[in-house]
């Protein structure tokens, strides 16, 4: 399925954020494995124990007001896609538009579909600022670490993410020009209601999982714009790892040049929700006026978001208006696994 709004629209304001502690997979490895196991990524982000989606999602959210430069009182929704918003039965959405300024003019709501559920929000968003129904919306990809003691999750399973704005083409620093989503009931990864971890499939979150949805998606977008592989300065694919989406990519024709800008996994993790959206940030931050973008979700259960970008000759004024994405990674501070554990509440204590 194709989309393109009545209204053309794109985005005026984008922002991350990362929190700034990191867990080397080498200290997972050492662990679990007495140093034996070859961690997937570098190091993964870490939320410190006062974090957890919706402060993060704030945090984004202003980054993003402050590109746009607006009044957040415009903003006409606010969409918070994530697998682990902090209540299993109260918005997340409401608090990030409260902190913001956004209430109480505004529709508030939560997104789930795995690690797409950022991108659901931004599809929703283009069609409802595409529709006439406002003017502004506002779009969230954001997770935080999530993986079981000792699986292979743990290695990959990241914190962080981005929001963006939707308003009016003629105000966007990158027009949207098409988006186009694929989608089918296949099982790869999921977590029942009644348990803290999610479980995996192994093989099959590759293939039929990923690759069988994230290749045939770009394609399946690139037919409808008449485009190539060359026509894109940046691409961005979600990266669970280091190595599907390079696979994809390189399956499809991209050169290391188009999508290195983007791949963030081996310095952060998989941030999940936020991880093309925050790949795409990253992308922005050096974008130039012309550059042609093209950006692929995944979800596990499963289905992908494509969306092809033309960045406009705002770009380079909303750039510095706010901290980059770069400047979020770079920050870090290193823990170790006895720190993680409890800053991410493993340890049982009552």
């Amino acid at each position: 399925m194709f989309n393109q709004p009545n209204r053309a629209v794109g985005i005026v304001g984008y922002g991350a954020y990362v929190p700034r502690f990191r867990l080397p997979g080498s200290e997972i490895s050492r662990v679990w494995t007495e140093g034996n196991s070859r961690s997937p990524i570098r190091e993964k982000a870490v939320p410190g124990k006062d974090e957890d989606t919706a402060t993060m999602s704030i945090e984004a959210a202003r980054n993003a007001l402050a590109r746009a430069q607006i009044d957040p009182q415009l903003l006409r929704a606010v969409w918070v896609g994530s697998e682990s918003h902090p209540y299993a039965v109260k918005p997340t959405g409401t608090i990030v538009a409260e902190a913001i300024g956004a209430t109480p003019v505004t529709l508030a709501a939560d997104w789930q579909f795995a690690c797409k559920a950022g991108t659901e929000a931004t599809q929703a968003a283009i069609g409802f600022v595409g529709s006439g129904m406002g003017d502004y919306a506002l779009s969230i990809g954001m997770d935080t670490a999530q993986g079981r003691p000792g699986d292979a999750l743990e290695y990959t399973a990241g914190a962080g993410g981005a929001a963006y704005i939707i308003g009016p083409a003629e105000q966007a620093c990158a027009l949207i020009q098409r988006t186009g989503s694929y989608v089918s009931d296949t099982t790869d990864f999921w977590r029942r209601p009644t348990t803290h971890y999610p479980s995996h499939a192994e093989r099959f979150s590759g293939d039929p999982g990923y690759f069988g949805h994230v290749v045939p998606a770009a394609a399946a977008l690139m037919a409808e714009m008449g485009t190539t592989p060359a026509d894109y300065r940046y691409v961005v694919f979600h990266q669970p790892n280091a190595k599907f989406p390079t696979r994809a990519l390189e399956q499809l024709g991209f050169t290391k040049e188009q999508w290195q800008t983007g791949l963030l996994v081996r310095e952060i993790g998989n941030t999940y929700a936020g991880a093309a959206m925050i790949g795409l940030t990253a992308v922005l931050d050096v974008a130039a006026p012309g550059d042609r973008i093209l950006m692929v979700s995944y979800g596990s259960g499963a289905g992908s978001d494509g969306f092809d970008l033309l960045a406009t000759d705002k770009i380079t004024e909303v750039q510095t208006r706010a901290p980059s994405t770069r400047s979020y990674i770079e920050r870090r501070v290193q823990i170790d696994y006895a720190q993680y554990v409890r800053m991410r509440r493993k340890l049982a204590t009552h």
